[in-house]
């Protein structure tokens, strides 16, 4: 499977995940994306990023971090090339990555058959 490069990541998690993600990225010269729910609006995951936007207006904050439509808009309108799902939230799900690859975004995983195949956990 051919994997064109990207530029820009989006990191679909918070705290210390996120921070994490942004790191390598820094490390690899790729801009970061960071999203976090209203309750968030103050972690210092945050700052780690070159750009932080809220995600899951009027949603719970756990809600906010499971919003895939919303999750995927805000990459579209950003202009980020791949998401990062950290671990838990998405980082297994296969809708996820299915709704990725539909929106021409690389999803940093496995593909959305894999995680299919390994059910839900």
């Amino acid at each position: 499977m051919t994997q064109k490069p990207f530029k820009k990541v989006l990191a679909a998690n918070r705290g210390e995940i996120a921070i994490r993600i942004f790191r390598a990225c820094y490390d690899l010269g790729l801009r970061t994306v960071a999203m976090y729910s209203r309750e968030d609006m103050n972690g210092q995951f945050r700052t780690h990023a070159d750009e932080a936007y809220e995600i899951g207006v009027n949603k719970s904050p756990v809600g906010a971090y499971l919003d895939i439509s919303g999750i995927i808009r805000l990459a579209k309108k950003r202009g980020v090339d791949a998401i990062h799902p950290g671990y838990g939230f998405l980082s297994e799900n296969a809708a996820f990555a299915q709704a990725c690859e539909e929106a021409g975004i690389q999803f940093i995983g496995p593909p959305s058959k894999i995680l299919a195949m390994m059910g839900d956990k």
